[in-house]
């Protein structure tokens, strides 16, 4: 089952890397699965583990509708910023 998760993960991967303008501005996890790029950089065999980590570790922003996780693409972009190391 899992496999068949990053695999559809994988899939949408080559789509959307081609264009990264049609992630919403609410995104699920599988979309910010990919919009992190995590299957093209993480080792790990379950990406949702990723996310997890940095929810807790790392304060990952995120709202709950439903009482589902949404990830606002404008405040990932944001924390991104603030976790970027500038080179010296």
């Amino acid at each position: 089952m899992q496999n068949e998760i990053n695999n559809a993960v994988m899939d949408n991967v080559k789509v959307r890397s081609q264009r990264p303008e049609i992630f919403p501005d609410l995104m699920t996890e599988e979309e910010l699965i990919i919009f992190l790029r995590i299957p093209q950089i993480s080792n790990s065999e379950d990406y949702h583990n990723v996310i997890e980590n940095l929810k807790r570790m790392h304060g990952l922003p995120r709202i709950h509708i439903c009482g589902k996780a949404l990830y606002p693409r404008e405040a990932i972009v944001e924390w991104i910023r603030t976790k970027t190391i500038a080179a010296k």
